[in-house]
Parts: C-alpha cells; structure tokens; sequence
C-alpha cells in the first residue's frame, strides 16, 4: 500500500495536511504565549507534566487518525483516478469532487476534539486558562481548516479535471466570495475581535492589567494578522489568477483563429463554472465557424457573411450585375462514352477551374447546373467594374479551361445589366440567387457560343459597362435577336489575337489571356 500510495498525489496531500496544522498549532502556542496580557499568559514552563502527556498522547493519536481518515476518504478516489475508469464510478467521482472539503472536516474534527479535552483538563486550574485554551484551540482550527482546504484544492487538481469533465456543474465549492470573506474573517475580523474583547475584559476588570499591559496582546494580534493576511492575500489570489491566467491564454488563441482550444475545468466554484462556460462558448464559435464555412462552400462567402450579419428575408433588390455563364459542350456524348466516376472527375475539375478563375475577378459561383455554373459579379457586395471582370474572367476561363480539360469543349456566355438579388423560396427552404435579363441574356449567349471559334460571346451592353481598359479586348458585333428575349442583342466578341485562338481548329495555340 505505502509503494502504491508514493506514486499517487497522497504523499504530497499528507504533507500539505500536515503544514496547514504545524502553522495551526503555531498560531495556537503563539497566542497562548503572546496573546493575552503578561500576568494572564500561559508560560510553557508553567505547563503540568498532565498537560505534557496528555498532549504527547493526543499528538501521535491524532497523526494515525488524521493518516488513516485520510487514506480511507483519498483510495477512492485514487483508486479510480489511477485505473482511468473516470466515467464507471459515479460515488467515487463525486467523492474527488468533495474531497478537499472532507479532509478540512478531518482537520476540524481532531482539532475539536483536541480542544474540549485540553479545556476540561486546564478548567481544573482555573476558568481563566480553560477559557484562554478554548479560543487559542479554536484560532488553531480556523487557520488549520483553511489553509488544509486551499492546498488539498491545489493538490488534487488533476483529479479534479477528470471529476468534473463530463459535468461541471456536479461540484460544490465555495464561491470567490466566500473564500475573500473567509480569509477577511480569519486575518482581520477574529484579531480585531480578540483586540476589541481585551480592552473590553480590562475595561470591566476580568484580567488583570492596565491599560500599558495590553500593549504586548495587541502587538502580538497585529503581527499575527499582518503575518495571516500575507499567507491568505497569496493563497486567495493563487487560486483566483490561476484560472484566470488560464482563460487569458486560451482567450489570446482563440483571437489568434485557433477554435480548437479547450481549458482544463479544476474549480468547483464559479470559476470552475467559468471555464466551463469558456469551453462551451468556444465549442459554439467553432459549430458556427463550421456552419459558415459549409454554408459559404453551398452559396459562396459573401453571401454567407451577409445572412450572418444581416439575416436571410425573403424578397431581394435591384442590382447591377455581371452574369457569367459556361456549360460544357456534348456532356450527354460524354455520359455516354465515359465511366460515370471520369464523368465525376472531369466536372469537378471544371467546377474546380470554374470557382479560382470567378473567384480571382471578384464574382462568386451561384449555381451549379448539372454540367454548367453560372457566376455573378456585384452581389450581393457591391464590385466595381462589374461587367469588366465578368469579361475579364470569361476570357481568362476559356484559356484556363482548354489548358486544364484539354478536349472538352466548352461555351461562355456574358452579359451585364440591372437585376434582382436576393433570397426566394419559403421561410424553411431558400436561396439566394439573381433573377432578371442579364441571366436570361448569359444563358442564351452561352448557346450560342458554343458555335463560336472562341466559345466565348458577350453583349455589347456589358462591354458598355465595363472599364475602358477590358472593353478594348471586345469586339462588338452584328445584331440577334436570343430565343425568348424578342429583341435584339448585339454581340461581343474578345480579339482572337490576344487569346491565342486557332480560329481554323476551333483549338487553342499558346494561351496569352
């Protein structure tokens, strides 16, 4: 038993047990000595041999029972703690949690007991020294009690982390009030107390001074409360900063970016449930930051940042808008002559070249379409030259495209103009897209293009709106009239000689855009 308890918290629990109740029992023979006026003071050598033996006998009695409690209230919870079966024994999981609490009971307990017996044996003597035995005895107690609490909450902290993992909430602590209220009690309210009560047994006569005699207790009581005070200020900040300093740099990763930052829980007080609060607070950012990576991955990012913000209402608003559209040519022959999984592959890796292209111009992909996707430019955040990086991004598309998927086919379409963005559906299913001519105008020009050498067609009312720079690389052409539209659209075309287009093949030479 003593090999097994040396690798476990025990041994250093015991010693700590046994420092707070030396500095009890210095305070105690201090006061004795110190604490009352010279004629009213017990000397040691005034001390009966009765005294002495019954002291000697209690002190070594006390050690075993204080030693023995001690194991029998800590194996539990040692026991469980070492085999890791944290979540198998709900009684010994709870005891961790109550454990510093049920060892400062011990303490109280021996010293209790320790100073009835020492009043009765010095009432034979007298009713003066009974009664000085009895508050030294219980000044021993409160100071023992407190700081054996303090330092067994310190100890135990590892296995107070795995008592409270699955449920903070389970543990009973005191409050960072009623630990400063406690200190407060012990350091500054019991020695004005004792001061208080001097001059008032002097006033009325009950000890035997003057008023120059009290001078020794009440220095004594003053050191000794700037010598507790110094040993309570240390033990309650200790305990108050180190969960604190522990939030501080989880809170200094989290404004880093890292959400994956967790606090170990060690307080059963409110900063315990602090921690726990941080931990669930942080948990709750991560689910959010997740939902909004996915849900930017389904509608893009600038859409996703704008319903977080501002919400998702039905209903949408006019708009200038850059519409880009690209379906691939002959996907159905491709179905055909192709494994559905290469089918896959080749769409992803279109849609892959589709999104960087779109993306480096400013617009973002609002749809896919089977094998098609369509791009807009200026929403739902205002983008300036809209209709040029539309143009711009179909040209760098086409090459990008022919590069990357090299005999798959292609057409592009676009076109620009005053829109409807925003959200449609119904309050449990929408989304946001962009309804008006510039999308009608998009998809009947991709059509068209893919009749085209380039495969790439714009109308001429984008170039009209584009940036004087993009709208140099267009050439506006004759008029059509696009299925469904009922009037004319004039089509742009990009200079063949600036792309690189084997107009003969339909191919692609040395990719320039």
């Amino acid at each position: 038993m003593a090999r097994w308890l040396a690798h476990t918290p025990w041994p250093i629990l015991a010693l700590d047990m046994l420092r707070a109740n030396v500095v009890g029992a210095l305070f105690t023979f201090a006061f004795l000595r110190f604490g009352m006026p010279l004629e009213d003071s017990i000397r040691f050598d005034e001390i009966t041999a009765l005294n002495q033996v019954i002291f000697v006998i209690y002190l070594v009695v006390s050690m075993l029972v204080g030693a023995f409690a001690s194991i029998q209230l800590s194996l539990p919870v040692l026991v469980w703690h070492r085999r890791r079966s944290r979540l198998d024994n709900e009684i010994a999981r709870r005891r961790a949690l109550k454990l510093p609490y049920l060892l400062s009971v011990v303490n109280a307990a021996l010293w209790l007991v320790g100073g009835v017996l020492f009043t009765l044996v010095n009432l034979s003597v007298s009713n003066k020294n009974a009664f000085i035995v009895a508050i030294a005895s219980a000044i021993g107690a409160l100071v023992t009690c407190v700081l054996s609490y303090m330092q067994a909450e310190k100890v135990l902290r590892p296995i107070t982390v795995a008592a409270m993992a699955n449920n903070p909430g389970v543990a009973v602590a005191p409050t960072v009030t009623t630990r400063i209220a406690v200190f407060w009690v012990i350091s500054v309210v019991a020695p004005l107390a004792v001061i208080i009560g001097l001059i008032t047994l002097q006033r009325f006569g009950w000890i035997d001074t003057d008023p120059a005699g009290l001078q020794r207790p009440i220095l004594w009581m003053s050191g000794a409360a700037l010598a507790f005070s110094v040993i309570a200020i240390v033990r309650v900040v200790a305990a108050i900063n180190d969960p604190i300093k522990q939030l501080r740099r989880a809170q200094g990763q989290v404004s880093a970016g890292n959400l994956n930052v967790a606090v170990k829980i060690y307080d059963g007080s409110d900063l315990g449930l602090l921690q726990a609060g941080f931990n669930d607070m942080v948990s709750d950012l991560r689910e959010r930051q997740e939902l909004r990576n996915l849900f930017g991955r389904y509608v893009g990012e600038d859409v996703a940042r704008r319903a977080i913000e501002e919400g998702t209402e039905l209903g949408g608003e006019e708009r200038y808008v850059g519409v880009l559209f690209v379906d691939i040519v002959g996907s159905t022959r491709l179905a055909v002559n192709r494994p559905p999984r290469h089918v896959v592959e080749l769409l992803n890796e279109f849609f892959r070249v589709v999104v960087a292209v779109v993306g480096r111009h400013g617009g973002f992909v609002n749809k896919f379409q089977g094998d098609a996707a369509l791009a807009i430019f200026g929403a739902p955040l205002d983008l300036e030259d809209f209709a040029g990086r539309a143009l711009a991004s179909a040209r760098e598309l086409r090459s990008e495209l022919y590069r990357t998927l090299g005999d798959t086919d292609i057409g592009i379409g676009v076109s620009a103009g005053k829109a409807i963005a925003g959200h449609i559906g119904s309050e449990q299913r929408l989304e946001y897209t962009v309804i008006g001519d510039p999308v009608n105008e998009a998809a009947r020009l991709t059509e068209l293009a893919k009749d085209e050498p380039a495969r790439v067609l714009g109308s001429a009312r984008a170039v009209f709106l584009a940036s004087q720079a993009e709208a140099e690389n267009w050439e506006i052409g004759e008029g059509v009239e696009l299925r469904g539209r009922g009037i004319e659209t004039l089509l742009a075309r990009p200079h063949f000689g600036r792309m690189g287009v084997d107009v003969s093949g339909g191919g692609l030479d040395t990719p320039l855009a």
